[in-house]
């Protein structure tokens, strides 16, 4: 398995308040990815976002081997 480190430094502002995130990791991006889709579209609008993503790969994918990746 590949470790991944993420540097970046997310702002997210809605009228209600703001946020700033910084993920280290692919999976602190995406926990922080499915916070935002949930507030923005609501926890159905959110899951149906994350299942069209899901759509494209088999069910069985292992990630891609670190010879493929660009």
């Amino acid at each position: 398995m590949t470790t991944v480190s993420i540097t970046a430094d997310i702002k997210a502002i809605w009228p209600q308040g703001h946020s700033s995130y910084s993920p280290g990791s692919p999976e602190e991006l995406a926990l922080i990815s499915v916070d935002l889709l949930v507030r923005t579209l609501g926890t159905q609008g959110a899951r149906s976002f994350i299942d069209q993503v899901f759509e494209k790969y088999p069910d069985d994918f292992q990630g891609t081997p670190d010879s493929e990746r660009e």
